[in-house]
C-alpha cells in the first residue's frame, strides 16, 4: 500500500471513529448538550483534531444521520422484497414501524430533533432521500398497477411516511398511554393501524 493509500485510509478510519463517538454522546446526552470538545475527549483527541475532519457539530450531526438513513435504508432492502407492490408496501411500513420502536434515541436523532442548518447543501443532499425514494418507488409501481387509489403518488408517499412517523413518534412520546392498551400490545396496534389504512388507499 502506498503513502497516499494508507493516508487515505487513515482519514477513512478516523471519521469513522469521530462519528461512533458523536453518535455515542448524542444518543445518551442529547445533541444540545454534545459539544465537540465532549467528543474530542471520548476518542482522547484534540478538538483541533476534529476540526480538521468536520467544520462544526452541524456538519458531524448531519453526516450522522445519514449513517442512521442508511441503516434504515439496508433494513428496507432485507425486509421489504414481495413481488406484489401493495403487500411489499406493507412490508416498509411494518419494518420503519419496527425500526423507530427498536432504535427510539436513533429514531429521535433522524426524526424528531430540528434537522442541522449550517451546512452546505451542494455537498450533503438531503438525509434520508433515499429511504423516501424507496417509498415512492414502491408507491409508483402501486400506481402503475392501478392499486392505488390516492391519484398523486407525491401525496401518497407523503401520506404514508406522515401515518408511519404519527404511530412511531405518539409511542415514542408516551402518548399512547391514554389508550386502553398494554405496552406489549401497542406494536401490534401500531401494525394494525398501518395496515388499515394503506388498505384504505390501494386497490
Amino acid at each position: 500500500m502506498g503513502v497516499s493509500e494508507r493516508k487515505e485510509r487513515e482519514k477513512i478510519e478516523m471519521k469513522e471513529l469521530i462519528k461512533a463517538a458523536a453518535l455515542k454522546l448524542f444518543l445518551e446526552d442529547g445533541v444540545a448538550k454534545t459539544s465537540i470538545r465532549n467528543i474530542a475527549d471520548e476518542i482522547e483527541y484534540s478538538p483541533g483534531t476534529i476540526y480538521l475532519y468536520y467544520k462544526d457539530k452541524d456538519e458531524l450531526l448531519y453526516e450522522v444521520q445519514s449513517n442512521a438513513f442508511g441503516k434504515l435504508l439496508e433494513v428496507f432492502r432485507e425486509n421489504a422484497t414481495h413481488n406484489d407492490p401493495v403487500e411489499r408496501l406493507l412490508e416498509i411500513s411494518r419494518t420503519y414501524i419496527t425500526f423507530g420502536l427498536n432504535n427510539p434515541e436513533l429514531y429521535d436523532l433522524m426524526f424528531i430533533i430540528r434537522a442541522p442548518t449550517n451546512v452546505d447543501e451542494e455537498i450533503h443532499k438531503a438525509n434520508g432521500g433515499n429511504c423516501l425514494d424507496f417509498l415512492t418507488d414502491c408507491l409508483a409501481a402501486c400506481a402503475e398497477d392501478g392499486r392505488l387509489v390516492v391519484p398523486n403518488v407525491q401525496v401518497a408517499t407523503l401520506q404514508v411516511w406522515a401515518t408511519a412517523h404519527g404511530l412511531v413518534s405518539l409511542n415514542l412520546r408516551c402518548r399512547l398511554k391514554v389508550m386502553d392498551a398494554s405496552e406489549e400490545e401497542i406494536p401490534n396496534i401500531l401494525m394494525a393501524t398501518m395496515e388499515s389504512y394503506i388498505r384504505s388507499v390501494t386497490k
